[in-house]
């Protein structure tokens, strides 16, 4: 199984139970609602145990038509659009999926309550019950929120990156820690000289494109996207997370492959293919959230210094990637061809660092 097929159907079991857990709670707030001072009561067939079978019922089929609709298509679909886009095809797609589950639910409980087998009138007359019962218009409200939240939280989740939305609501980082992390600086290659090319309204559209198609290759190499910085991506990742599968070094390969698969879209919108050049190390730094208007996760500590300037040689080495050989011997790169640079000094630093250029085999 794929790594970006792993992620999908962790979202998508997630968003399962969490709409299941909201039929329950929305059962047993009918059920208080109907049997309080306020209620003339519940109707003579009414169950509490019917009621939730129903409720979790229609929330396991809007979790599962629903929840395979967003994160497979609108997430995939509209990531690099506006959000006016997602939102319409998430509110057309709501209306589709309601319609079709009041529909089943009605074709399924009509018979039961009656006993009766669909065609008779008896079994259609409270099929037509259910069908205009006030009911599923207060469903419908409550499940557009449901559904609107669910989109917004899917949007929020991406533009922090994967996992980072739930470190902020917890509180991971409100309290700096160390961690050791691996980092990956891409640079665009010639960018001063595109964007002269381009003109500035142009080199932006370039970079948008860019950003967004490299997108996949970091998400789903558990990749996080640290910072942009005008030309520049910064990429992080935990430790286990990029030593696995090899995955921080192949994030850097899906991303080329990403740009050539595209080639044909950049020479007819930009008359050229972006390239670039990028630079892995790897080390201890102190995260923690800074501010409070735009609070962030922010990374300190020699490892990104260091990172950038290995970066900074792949041009004097005629190089599109350089690693430390401190990070790739964390690696097992038999998929990979591992050329060995030499010891280095780097500027600002006391000490030489190996380094290496890695290609596919």
């Amino acid at each position: 199984m794929s790594a970006k097929l792993k992620i999908q159907l962790k979202k998508l079991f997630t968003l399962i139970l969490i709409w299941m857990l909201l039929g329950v709670i929305f059962a047993l707030v009918d059920h208080f609602t109907l049997n309080s001072h306020f209620s003339a009561g519940t109707a003579g067939d009414y169950t509490l145990g019917g009621s939730l079978l129903f409720q979790v019922s229609a929330a396991l089929l809007g979790a599962i038509l629903g929840g395979i609709f967003l994160i497979f298509f609108v997430n995939e679909r509209y990531r690099d659009r506006p959000y006016i886009h997602g939102i319409i095809a998430v509110f057309i797609a709501f209306i589709v999926i309601t319609t079709f589950i009041t529909g089943v639910l009605g074709l399924i409980a009509a018979p039961i309550q009656t006993g009766k087998p669909l065609s008779d009138p008896a079994t259609q007359e409270a099929l037509w019950e259910v069908y205009t019962n006030p009911i599923h218009i207060k469903n419908v409200l409550l499940w557009s929120i449901v559904v609107g939240m669910t989109q917004f939280l899917l949007h929020i989740n991406d533009k922090f990156g994967q996992g980072v939305l739930w470190d902020f609501v917890r509180g991971k980082y409100h309290s700096p820690r160390v961690e050791t992390r691996i980092f990956m600086f891409v640079d665009l290659k010639s960018s001063t000289t595109i964007a002269e090319e381009l003109g500035n309204e142009k080199y932006h559209e370039l970079l948008r494109d860019f950003y967004a198609d490299v997108t996949n290759a970091i998400i789903y190499n558990k990749g996080e996207v640290y910072q942009y910085v005008g030309d520049e991506v910064v990429i992080s990742w935990h430790l286990h997370n990029g030593v696995e599968d090899n995955h921080c070094v192949k994030c850097y390969f899906d991303m080329r492959a990403s740009i050539v698969k595209r080639s044909e879209k950049y020479e007819r919108k930009y008359g050229l293919v972006p390239d670039f050049k990028a630079g892995l190390h790897y080390g201890e730094v102190m995260a923690g959230e800074i501010g409070i208007i735009k609070r962030d996760i922010t990374y300190s500590g020699d490892v990104l210094n260091t990172t950038a300037r290995i970066q900074s040689q792949c041009n004097e080495h005629k190089v599109k990637i350089l690693a430390s050989n401190q990070l790739l011997r964390l690696l097992s790169l038999e998929h990979y061809k591992q050329k060995g640079i030499g010891e280095i000094l780097l500027r600002g630093k006391g000490k030489k660092v190996g380094l290496s250029t890695v290609e596919q085999a």
